[in-house]
């Protein structure tokens, strides 16, 4: 051997036997019993399709809980054997080593489909990990204003001060930290025109004394401190701005935004478990001019607000929303049906309220 070694480094033919790599050798012999049994390492399931339930709506929304046979079966599985998941199939621990995907360019229409499934479950390390939210953009920077233009008789100065407001109730009502925690939404609520005198004496009445009806959750991205922690420091944002003509009015324009906002959070005091909460807004708010109509300078007219929260507990009414973890799905399953994917931004809120129903991931 020694000799043939010899004549084949001579003519530049290297063929020196080399050892296989540990790994190399642990998935070598896994692929080969796995060939003999006739096995193959098991991917994540979404859920089923969804099924709308009926419910009332004061103003345009759904609530969705988790569906918890489907998740919780899953989520137990990657448990039992991590190296089911593909992000790293051989169970080697390598895979919080993986370069991270590039992030996704902005979204400027409406998507055609909903974002693919990836199998992998969430830690406090990697609270995004197997959502389609780990290559959104996070936090305000995410929500970009387009460059304004005249239109309808309404200036460009206008329409941009109102894309810009609009920016700022978003970030302030789904994104400041001391909101999310309960707080309340003062910022918010000083952006809003105060000739809107019912609505918002219709959002503080829920804020100080929230009900099934007048829930502020639906306006205002609220956690409860005692019930839940926010993961990280990042919440990731996907969506778009836009401004267009309200019908054939002259003198009066929309701007319309839809976002979706993805939380990872655990139980409070320390959980291991993590889980998210998805919440999708979408708001028009009225521009005008105002030798035309009347309007406040600097604060926004909210003319429609509708949302979406998918893993929340259903009709709790006490202003905050309820994330369920595995223990809660375990006890109780919640709703059943066919399940709706919450990451899916090519639907439409069509303003069919939906009291609840069921998500086929988180």
């Amino acid at each position: 051997m020694w000799e043939q070694f010899v004549r084949d480094s001579e003519r530049d033919i290297h063929t020196a036997p080399k050892e296989p790599s540990a790994r190399a050798r642990m998935v070598t012999e896994r692929l080969r019993r796995q060939d003999a049994r006739g096995e193959s390492p098991p991917g994540w399931r979404t859920g089923p399709a969804w099924q709308e339930m009926n419910g009332r709506s004061a103003r345009r929304r759904r609530l969705w809980a988790v569906l918890g046979v489907t998740v919780a079966v899953a989520v137990a599985v990657v448990a039992v054997r991590p190296s089911l998941v593909p992000g790293d199939p051989f169970g080697t621990g390598d895979a919080a080593q993986a370069p991270a995907a590039p992030p996704l360019a902005a979204e400027t229409a409406a998507p055609t489909a909903p974002p693919s499934a990836a199998a992998d479950t969430p830690t406090r390390a990697r609270p995004f990990a197997g959502s389609p939210a780990e290559r959104w953009a996070d936090g305000a920077d995410a929500i970009e204003v387009p460059k304004a233009k005249a239109l309808r008789g309404v200036s460009a100065a206008r329409i941009e001060t109102a894309l810009r407001l609009t920016k700022e109730f978003l970030v302030a009502s789904n994104l400041d930290r001391d909101v999310l925690y309960g707080a309340e939404p003062k910022t918010a609520l000083g952006l809003l025109d105060p000739l809107a005198k019912d609505y918002l004496a219709q959002l503080r009445a829920g804020l100080r004394r929230p009900t099934v009806e007048n829930d502020p959750k639906w306006y205002f991205t609220r956690f409860d401190p005692d019930e839940v922690e926010l993961v990280g420091t990042e919440v990731k944002v996907r969506g778009r701005m836009t401004v267009e003509p309200d019908g054939d009015q002259e003198g009066r324009v929309l701007v319309r935004a839809d976002y979706t906002f993805v939380y990872p959070v655990a139980k409070a005091g320390g959980g291991n478990e993590v889980t998210r909460t998805i919440v999708r807004r979408a708001v028009e708010v009225d521009v005008v001019d105002p030798a035309e109509y009347r309007a406040t300078e600097g604060r926004v007219w909210l003319l429609d607000l509708s949302s979406e929260i998918g893993n929340d507990l259903c009709r709790k009414g006490d202003g905050f929303i309820h994330p369920r973890f595995q223990a809660d799905l375990r006890a109780d399953p919640g709703p059943s049906g066919d399940a709706v994917d919450p990451y899916d931004r090519s639907r439409r809120l069509d303003g069919a309220g939906t009291e609840c129903g069921t998500v086929s991931r988180t």
